[in-house]
């Protein structure tokens, strides 16, 4: 498998490309958990409202276990505790409640941050790169065949200012053999694969 071209330029402009790829994802990566990080914050309050809230709703349920200890009138003292304890209960449950919104928002939020960027650019630069690779891992296959399938291929796919370069008449020199020609359209097709004879 041919990653990159065998001409230096056009290689060091696929490795930087590839770089700059990777130097992308980790940069939305770490903007994707700073908004993580930061959105989680907006759970913190709600998290210390139902760690309060749960300890008010244990401090009534103590007072509310010994007052109803006391013989003839505990159960009326104790009724105002066990409310005020539910009451609190049910502070602390709307706490963990926000905190877990947050955190799904957060997530939401993070990967949205992520996601949406690398893809855009991931649909764009890497079919272009697998789309390379595929045709010069078969072109590579190619290089020790005969220098005139390459050259017919040249004369399929090249730009016509690219085949007038080599030739005036590029596939009557080809019809008629000429090796310079051949060569030249082979070598032709060969650079727009990536690859080097």
């Amino acid at each position: 498998m041919r990653l990159y071209a065998a001409a230096p330029a056009r290689g060091a402009r696929q490795a930087l490309g590839d770089l700059l790829l990777l130097a992308w994802i980790a940069g939305w990566a770490w903007a994707g958990r700073e908004v993580w990080t930061a959105t989680m914050k907006l759970g913190e309050p709600g998290l210390a409202t139902a760690s309060a809230a749960d300890e008010m709703a244990g401090r009534f349920h103590d007072v509310e276990g010994r007052i109803d200890g006391i013989p003839g009138v505990g159960d009326d003292l104790a009724a105002p505790f066990s409310g005020a304890a539910s009451a609190a209960e049910n502070l602390a449950e709307a706490g963990r409640s926000q905190a877990e919104t947050v955190a799904d928002v957060a997530l939401l939020a993070g990967l949205a941050v992520f996601l949406v960027p690398v893809l855009l650019l991931a649909v764009l630069y890497v079919p272009l790169r697998v789309r390379f690779i595929r045709r010069a891992s078969a072109g590579r296959r190619l290089l020790g065949a005969d220098p005139a399938l390459l050259a017919l291929r040249a004369l399929t796919n090249q730009p016509l200012r690219a085949l007038n370069k080599v030739s005036d008449d590029p596939m009557g020199d080809w019809r008629d053999g000429d090796p310079a020609v051949v060569r030249r359209l082979a070598d032709l097709e060969l650079r727009s694969l990536g690859l080097r004879r």
